[in-house]
């Protein structure tokens, strides 16, 4: 039996396998290495606040994600391909590495994100 998602270490471990799952990806590694060029420093840290906050109510995080999100589809276009294949990945991370409520709520929150980040861009 797998542990749930209980602390910040947790946190920690999901988003760097998940983003290491990313960054391998045919469909996503170029948009974070090559458009986006993430600064991989500080992005990742700064997920783990994110996360921790939705997850943790640790409340450490501040930024505006969807308007990075906005504007990076004016560079490329973010389509329901994109968006699957953030949530596929996102999904197995965390059923690789967790079972139980905040595992679960997990992915429910990064569900949610994904339709509404969605949305709003081909909104705008």
């Amino acid at each position: 039996m797998k542990n749930d998602i209980q602390d910040r270490a947790d946190i920690e471990m999901m988003v760097n396998t998940f983003y290491g799952k990313v960054r391998e990806s045919i469909v996503l590694g170029y948009i974070f290495d090559n458009v986006a060029q993430v600064n991989w420093e500080s992005h990742l840290p700064r997920m783990y606040s994110f996360w921790a906050s939705v997850l943790l109510d640790e409340q450490s995080y501040s930024g505006n994600t969807m308007h990075k999100h906005l504007e990076l589809n004016k560079i490329t276009s973010l389509t329901n391909v994109e968006f699957s294949e953030w949530l596929l990945l996102f999904n197995q991370t965390v059923s690789e590495l967790f079972e139980g409520d905040k595992a679960d709520e997990a992915k429910v929150r990064a569900t949610n994100i994904a339709r509404l980040m969605f949305h709003k861009i081909n909104t705008a």
